[in-house]
């Protein structure tokens, strides 16, 4: 009997260090890490904490199948990091050129519709998992691709070690 209340015990304290530590986690977002490129145009916006958190949530639930880590497992040679997303054509290193990728979404070199091979409102009658996005999920999104190399750094679209 007392060894099982040493073990409830040493569980509770793991558990309610973990709550604390998550919690902290978010906190440690600091206004620079969450300040993204808005548009082309160079207009900033600062990410709220929600907005992290919703769109860490809603690409883990909705892209990260293809998309682990930046990486795209279709197509190796273009990730989500920085550089490829600003060598597109149209450039998508901005909240506003993601969003329009994520409702109508291009070849890398912006000629082709892929639409029906991508995931996209524009295509959500094939892939259910865009059916229930808002604008709201859109922008947060596209806010978390955007702080992750600044938060993992290389290691976000699979680092250069993999190319």
């Amino acid at each position: 009997m007392l060894k099982r209340c040493i073990w409830l015990a040493v569980a509770t304290v793991f558990f309610t260090f973990q709550i604390f530590v998550g919690n902290a986690t978010a906190v440690e977002l600091d206004r620079g890490i969450r300040t993204v490129p808005l548009n082309e145009s160079g207009q900033t916006v600062v990410l709220s904490l929600q907005q992290v958190e919703r769109g860490k949530r809603v690409f883990n639930d909705t892209c990260s199948k293809c998309h682990a880590g930046g990486v795209t497992k279709t197509d190796f040679n273009v990730s989500l990091s920085q550089e490829d997303l600003a060598f597109a054509t149209p450039r998508r290193d901005t909240i506003e050129g993601l969003i329009d990728y994520m409702k109508n979404p291009t070849s890398y070199d912006g000629e082709t519709d892929i639409s029906e091979l991508h995931p996209s409102i524009k295509s959500a009658d094939i892939f259910a998992e865009m059916r229930n996005l808002t604008e709201d999920d859109l922008f947060a999104i596209a806010g978390h691709i955007l702080i992750q190399p600044k938060i993992q750094g290389i290691q976000w679209g699979g680092g250069k070690a993999y190319r």
